[in-house]
């Protein structure tokens, strides 16, 4: 036969499951933190990215491209793609520094919907 559960045995066993409990909650919170942190990261280093690109548009609008393998819709095309390209290159190399100021506005406005949410409930 198995000894009677005492009414401070059952207390310490449901603090001790409360305390497994908040601690897997504060993992999972933690782990759904560093996800959004860095989907508005990536998002950020995209807005710099189309940033920069379309800033240098104006740039290369004025170069001519005479010649036997120059010009055409080809070059259009190729012209976009080369300055999204660019585009990437800079805010990878994090050059300008745009997308960290992004990225704490991201931050800023979860934390803002985030308050305002649980203030509603």
């Amino acid at each position: 036969m198995s000894a009677p559960v005492t009414p401070s045995a059952t207390t310490a066993l449901m603090n001790y499951t409360q305390a497994d409990l908040s601690i897997a909650a504060q993992k999972a919170k933690d782990a759904k933190n560093a996800q959004q942190l860095a989907k508005a990261e990536e998002a950020a280093k995209e807005f710099e990215a189309v940033f920069i690109s379309e800033m240098m548009k104006p740039m290369f609008e004025g170069i001519s491209t005479d010649g036997m393998f120059g010009g055409g819709k080809g070059e259009e095309v190729f012209r976009s793609m080369l300055l999204q390209e660019y585009g990437k290159l800079m805010a990878d190399t994090n050059s300008i520094g745009l997308a960290d100021q992004v990225k704490q506005q991201i931050i800023l406005m979860q934390a803002q919907a985030e308050n305002g949410t649980q203030n509603a409930n």
